[in-house]
């Protein structure tokens, strides 16, 4: 079998209409490369906002979308040490980021953006492009690992590693938020979640949650998150993914010396609302931008997993990969709870 089924984004001009379905070589493996027959793939809002040409990092076209995938090995390269044929792998999302702080090159290395990546059959990848998966998930369970999970890892230990009895804020349901309420809470954390619905709040406070805020009903969310705090003090770290407006509430609610990772901006950027720079000195916090995080740190993320047996939360609607069109439609209808997956083989 020389073909496969794949998907392609042609150019970034015609949205979601820019996503090609269509037969392709299966490629070949070099040297320091692995052949991965893919089993599962999962969208982030990055995947979403290439076709419509709206990503502020790097990308070129065509290209096979999607940074999340889980699969097994099939074959590897002359050269290949650390893998072998069998093994259970999932995808690097910066494919050139192996350890320590992202710089330019890496940061130029995004799977489904610049890179072939995993809404297709087959996939290339160097050895160091790929993790072993973690031994206790299923192929869509390791998919949601990649970009989501580690961000979130990332967020609460790439900086100034969580501890234990500190307090977490995480914002809304989508991937990160809930990868960093469960890995917030395998530290000893106290977590406090925001939402916009009740519905919503039950499902954080089985995950855990030891709070949840409706920020529709509470407008002024960041000042009562910091009454919940022991002693008023604040929050250590939060998951900022909403944007200008969730911002103001964010420095409301950080303690002194604590950290505001900025993932993304889902509600928008508006510079007349957003704070200025000067708010890290009224607030004495740090403020940094996360972009996923590097190979080591997946591993370091993957050991927690499976030592803590976490489990991702993934959207009881599952697509198959000829519906990877309907799954992003799905997705861009905020239709999702949690991480959405699209089964490949």
């Amino acid at each position: 079998m020389a073909s496969m089924k794949s998907w392609v984004i042609e150019n970034k001009d015609n949205g979601f209409d820019g996503l090609v379905y269509k037969d392709a070589q299966i490629p070949k493996v070099g040297d320091n490369e692995v052949l991965v027959k893919l089993q599962a793939a999962s969208l982030n809002y990055r995947d979403l906002i290439i076709p419509k040409g709206k990503y502020p990092f790097a990308t070129k076209f065509p290209v096979v979308p999607g940074s999340d995938g889980a699969g097994e090995v099939v074959e590897v390269g002359s050269k290949v040490t650390g893998l072998k044929k069998g093994d259970k792998v999932a995808t690097l999302f910066n494919q050139g980021h192996q350890y320590g702080a992202i710089d330019l090159p890496a940061a130029g290395t995004g799977l489904g953006g610049v890179i072939d990546g995993s809404l297709r059959q087959y996939g290339v990848f160097a050895e160091t492009g790929l993790v072993k998966s973690a031994n206790n998930l299923s192929a869509i369970e390791n998919s949601t690992l990649p970009c989501a999970a580690l961000t979130s890892w990332n967020a609460l230990y790439g900086l100034k590693p969580l501890k234990p009895g500190q307090v977490v804020l995480v914002q809304g349901t989508g991937g990160v938020s809930l990868f960093g309420l469960q890995f917030a809470k395998a530290a000893g954390a106290i977590v406090i979640a925001t939402t916009s619905s009740a519905q919503k709040a039950e499902k954080l406070k089985k995950l855990g949650a030891d709070h949840v805020i409706n920020y529709k009903e509470d407008l002024n969310w960041g000042e009562t998150a910091k009454k919940l705090t022991p002693e008023g003090a604040g929050v250590d770290h939060i998951l900022e993914v909403g944007g200008s407006g969730t911002l103001t509430q964010s420095f409301k609610a950080i303690k002194f010396e604590g950290v505001i990772s900025i993932i993304g901006f889902l509600g928008g950027v508006d510079p007349k609302t957003q704070p200025g720079v000067l708010d890290t000195l009224g607030h004495i916090c740090t403020v940094r931008g996360v972009y996923v995080g590097s190979r080591a740190l997946m591993q370091d993320m993957i050991r927690a997993i499976e030592a803590n047996d976490i489990h991702p939360v993934v959207d009881e609607k599952v697509f198959s990969l000829d519906q990877a069109r309907e799954a992003y439609e799905y997705m861009w209808g905020q239709n999702h709870f949690g991480k959405l997956a699209i089964k490949v083989n």
